[in-house]
């Protein structure tokens, strides 16, 4: 798959009621729970990052190689070229790309539910602005990782991901621009982690604070 990716991500304090609002909304269940394994790539000189892109390999349901490309903001979501395909097999695929080169420069972990929500079933015609949203829709993932839990929305446009924003009751402002690496960054750098990976058995017993994430609830 070659496409625009436009994408909004929310921490959360209790997803389970952010689950519960969207089976009052007759959401789909896309995809059942399932644990993601995602390897980042880089070249030897971290160009990649450099450049703000990515090579991921990700194992989910199945394994997956993702390329993205560097991203800009449209209407307070973030933009950026995806490139996504599946994989026969995970480590194969993991060979192939250290034998071009590509360093494995971090690991990092979640558990996904993926949810769709229809515009035209459950909010077509969106009441704060007042505009026809027709037949598009939008992903809801809902996204336990290690440091805490986050809802991400992913629509065709700015418009659709506004109306699933507003539909679930998060507050638009406290949305985040930076990817989970990012954020894993910040914190690591606040608290003075030096482990590399963002996976559960090294937050186990870490203690941390939402403000070293640097980031607001969206569901208070």
């Amino acid at each position: 798959m070659n496409d625009q990716e436009i994408e909004v991500k929310f921490y959360v304090k209790d997803l389970g009621k952010v689950a519960a609002r969207l089976l009052e909304m007759c959401a789909r269940l896309l995809r059942p729970r399932v644990h993601e394994l995602n390897l980042r790539f880089d070249r030897p000189d971290g160009s990649l990052r450099r450049e703000h892109r990515v090579l991921r390999l990700r194992q989910g349901e199945d394994a997956r190689l993702t390329y993205k490309g560097p991203g800009s903001i449209v209407e307070g979501a973030m933009s950026r070229q995806e490139i996504e395909f599946s994989v026969g097999d995970f480590e194969t695929a993991k060979a192939f790309l250290e034998a071009l080169d590509y360093q494995l420069v971090v690991i990092y972990e979640k558990y996904r539910t993926t949810y769709m929500i229809e515009t035209s079933e459950v909010f077509a015609k969106h009441p704060r602005r007042g505009q026809d949203l027709g037949g598009l829709s939008a992903l809801i993932m809902l996204d336990e990782l290690p440091y805490g839990n986050f809802v991400e929305i992913e629509g065709p446009d700015a418009a659709s991901i506004h109306a699933a924003v507003d539909s679930l009751g998060l507050d638009w402002e406290a949305r985040i621009a930076e990817s989970y690496l990012a954020l894993f960054e910040r914190l690591c750098k606040a608290r003075g982690f030096t482990f590399r990976d963002l996976s559960f058995v090294n937050f186990a017993d870490t203690r941390f604070t939402v403000n070293n994430l640097g980031v607001q609830p969206a569901d208070e």
